[in-house]
């Protein structure tokens, strides 16, 4: 690596030139993302995101043509939406409980949502299973 030297103190890194990650066009919060929908632009981009890691994910916020799109900016694409009817389901060694529960919120693959459970009306949390269930920890009550 080269170092740049000012004035003979200190030694300075020089700049990192890397291809960055820009919107091609007004992609909406909760909108998935397709590879044309992103472009490369040389420039001085940190490099930390790739393409491969925001195909397919889910905007979180809306982003704008031209503008970086970071890591924090997208997520997994939504399973739950807010007031949809779940299955909630409770596993402890052989036994297995399953009732219904309304979300309380959006949530995607692995993410941790909250849900009323319909029969007792208490407000539970669970982690979201890829068909989009519910899946309640020991702490949860019932």
């Amino acid at each position: 690596m080269k170092w740049l030297i000012l004035a003979g103190l200190i030694a300075v890194p020089p700049p990192v030139w890397a291809d960055r990650i820009v919107a091609a066009r007004t992609i909406r919060a909760q909108e998935i993302i397709a590879a044309e929908d992103l472009l490369l632009e040389p420039g001085t981009g940190r490099g930390s995101v790739t393409l491969q890691d925001l195909i397919g994910k889910e905007a979180l916020v809306s982003l704008y043509p031209g503008r970086p799109v970071r890591a924090a900016d997208v997520g997994p694409p939504a399973l739950i939406d807010r007031n949809q009817i779940v299955s909630l389901i409770y596993l402890r060694g052989g036994l297995r409980i399953m009732t219904e529960g309304r979300a309380l919120a959006r949530a995607g693959m692995g993410e941790y949502v909250r849900v009323m459970n319909l029969a007792s009306r208490a407000t539970i949390v669970g982690r979201v299973t890829a068909d989009g269930q519910v899946l309640v920890s020991q702490q949860g009550s019932w």
